[in-house]
């Protein structure tokens, strides 16, 4: 896939340009790359997504996001998209109005165009999908809505911010991940005998609260573990942490990239009463988890 960040580092030539902030690639714009794909292919054109970094929301109101852009990059090649144009979203691009955004899609030589029935573009959100009919014919999907509400981002991110990783996975069409690098903490989780890799993901990241049943990937290979996202209550933290301990591995992991999988909740976040009640939890944490896993 190609991927570039302006409208004049795409390769010429008519194309199938698919437009939004696609955060998450949730099943929603699965189904509306779906059909961009399915038009490219008649037309025998590349199909182009132009989306922004980071998403307009994250931007504009301050919410966490679902997928970093690498993340995103990584989904919509999966979902066969030839070129990926990802603009900086910043004052600048918010600032123009939506006769800028047109003319951008006139120098992508957008011969078919597709967004959701939602979208809309330029300061003040004025652009609406029929203004889009002066650059190219335009193809508005309608939302997909699943248990009688409309697959978004919006959903997706509050369901997360509850820990509700199960039912998020069936509006994303798989498990909720994040990336990010160990670094070094306190070492409390091996000295209370269960060591943790302290993940460190991009800022605005979201990260489902609790401790969950996950699969971490490390340049190694994967492994099932138990995974605590929170502010550790019984030591009076503050600051969110997002901690892993892997079942079966040894070794040292500073430095190191992981992708943390969240495929269950095991339990909210408590204050308990001292170490030994937190250890005691822990262990059985894990057994939860190896009960999980089958192991």
């Amino acid at each position: 896939m190609i991927i570039a960040a302006a409208p004049g580092d795409v390769p010429p030539g008519p194309k199938v340009v698919a437009v939004g902030s696609f955060d998450g690639v949730h099943l929603g714009h699965q189904s509306l790359l779906a059909r961009a794909r399915t038009l490219a292919h008649e037309a025998g054109w590349p199909l182009l997504v132009y989306t922004f970094d980071p998403p307009t929301k994250v931007f504009v109101r301050g919410v966490g996001m679902l997928s970093t852009l690498s993340e995103k990059l990584d989904l919509l090649a999966q979902q066969g998209v030839d070129v990926t144009l990802a603009v900086p979203f910043d004052e600048a691009f918010a600032a123009r109005d939506h006769e800028a955004f047109l003319d951008d899609l006139r120098r992508l030589e957008a011969g078919r165009i597709v967004v959701g029935e939602d979208f809309a573009f330029g300061r003040g959100r004025t652009g609406r999908p029929p203004d889009l009919e002066a650059v190219a014919p335009t193809l508005t999907i309608p939302l997909l809505h699943l248990g009688g509400e409309p697959v978004k981002s919006t959903r997706i991110r509050e369901l997360l911010e509850t820990g509700e990783v199960e039912a998020a996975r069936h509006l994303l069409g798989r498990s909720y991940s994040a990336r990010g690098i160990v670094r070094k903490g306190e070492r409390l989780g091996r000295r209370l005998g269960f060591p943790t890799a302290n993940v460190e993901t991009a800022p605005g990241k979201v990260l489902p609260r609790g401790v969950f049943a996950a699969e971490v990937e490390t340049a190694d290979g994967g492994y099932p573990a138990v995974v605590n996202v929170g502010t550790r209550p019984t030591l009076n933290g503050g600051d969110l942490r997002f901690e892993a301990h892997l079942i079966g591995f040894s070794g040292e992991l500073y430095g190191h990239e992981l992708r943390v999988t969240f495929l269950k909740r095991l339990r909210g976040e408590h204050r308990f009463a001292d170490l030994k009640a937190l250890r005691a939890q822990i262990a059985r944490d894990l057994e939860a988890a190896r009960a999980f896993f089958h192991l």
